[in-house]
């Protein structure tokens, strides 16, 4: 989608790529940030925005947001996906800190926000249990008042990155006997606890990702409760309309599109009989991205006015995770037998990799990306509320 910017958009748009040419930290432009960089390393760029103050595009400005308009915040995030820079940490910025700064006391602002913008609190999200992945209600972590505390004890799973997080925002169960969705408060955790123990996960690929966090007798200031007890449901939900939003991922698609078709004109070469059909297949998910793009752009402009995204955060997130699993199915597929290769991890690890480098990351970038139709509500789950919210069956 092609906007028709005003000069002084234009000359953002310029600004914002000179910015990222000048200060992205090479160190970080590895095969996947995600599970390649340190704490430190990945906390690089974060930081420089910091300093820029350009941290949190979609903040208010009386909270250390920049105060851009509509269509700055739309450039900024293509201009950085597109770049391919590694976004500030979602559950500080995109999560947490709007939940904090709607929801939460003149208190948890002053003490929360400050330190979730500069990076120096690393953030994590405790929502799903064993048991209770989409179906968040019936979460069974218990949180159960003692005097100014409460004392928590449950199990969370899928725990990405707290292997490195200085907090945690958990959904507990407050009241046992109230229907599932009224018995639930978002929490507020210091990782630091005593009896918080993380232990990691390693998936398909080899990772270490995501985690189980188990919370025996944590004991919980009252203070670090976010807005009424029992009123956590409210608070998730909002939480998750921005996690789903944010998950079209317009600019990584165009990226990997790119990088797709130059690998089929590498590996396959316009001769070959599959050639064609890798074409017109790539056509197809261009254009489901061009079409996601402009609904984006709607509905960012409704949100600038206050307007909830409500059902369209869902199709988001069933769209956008739909489009990169199958960029990443189609690349795999163009570098045939040495996308089959997958590194050690540590990715230190000396071992030779045969086949270009862009083999190296293929069956671990598609693997990986098999979790997007799940993690933040399944897609099933998704194409549920649109059924009921959109079409009221």
């Amino acid at each position: 989608m092609e906007l028709d910017l005003s000069s002084e958009d234009a000359a953002f748009r310029d600004e914002v790529r000179a910015f990222i040419a000048e200060n992205y930290p090479p160190e970080m432009r590895v095969p996947n940030p995600e599970t390649d960089l340190t704490k430190e390393q990945s906390l690089l760029w974060h930081r420089i925005l910091y300093k820029k103050g350009w941290i949190a595009p979609l903040w208010p400005k009386e909270y250390g947001g920049p105060g851009w308009s509509v269509t700055q915040r739309f450039i900024f995030e293509q201009e950085t996906s597109r770049a391919g820079t590694l976004p500030p940490l979602a559950f500080s910025i995109t999560m947490v800190g709007p939940v904090i700064y709607t929801f939460g006391n003149d208190g948890q602002k002053q003490k929360f926000l400050p330190r979730i913008l500069s990076g120096d609190d690393w953030w994590c999200q405790g929502y799903s249990e064993p048991g209770s992945g989409s179906d968040l209600a019936s979460v069974r972590t218990k949180a159960v008042r003692d005097g100014d505390h409460y004392i928590v004890n449950g199990h969370k799973t899928w725990t990405t990155l707290a292997q490195h997080a200085d907090w945690i925002f958990c959904l507990v169960r407050t009241d046992p006997a109230a229907k599932p969705q009224a018995g639930i408060s978002f929490l507020l955790i210091d990782m630091n606890s005593p009896g918080v123990t993380v232990r990691p996960i390693i998936t398909i690929d080899g990772s270490h990702e995501v985690n189980d966090v188990f919370l025996e007798d944590v004991r919980v200031p009252v203070e670090n409760l976010i807005g009424e007890e029992n009123k956590g449901w409210t608070y998730a939900k909002f939480l998750l309309g921005n996690e789903r939003t944010s998950m079209a991922g317009i600019g990584r698609s165009t990226r990997y599109l790119g990088r797709l078709k130059q690998i089929v004109r590498t590996e396959i070469g316009e001769d070959d009989p599959s050639f064609g059909e890798f074409i017109r297949e790539i056509a197809r998910v261009e254009l489901d991205v061009l079409a996601l793009e402009a609904t984006e752009l709607r509905i960012v402009a409704q949100m600038s006015r206050g307007i909830d995204p409500g059902p369209a955060a869902s199709l988001f997130k069933i769209r956008g995770t739909e489009i990169f699993q199958r960029i990443t199915d189609l690349t795999h597929q163009a570098i045939g037998n040495y996308a089959l290769a997958i590194r050690e991890h540590p990715v230190s690890a000396n071992r030779f990799m045969p086949g270009p480098d862009y083999g190296h990351t293929a069956t671990e970038k598609y693997l990986n990306s098999r979790k997007l139709s799940i993690y933040g509500g399944s897609n099933e789950i998704q194409r549920n509320i649109i059924a009921k919210a959109v079409l009221g069956l």
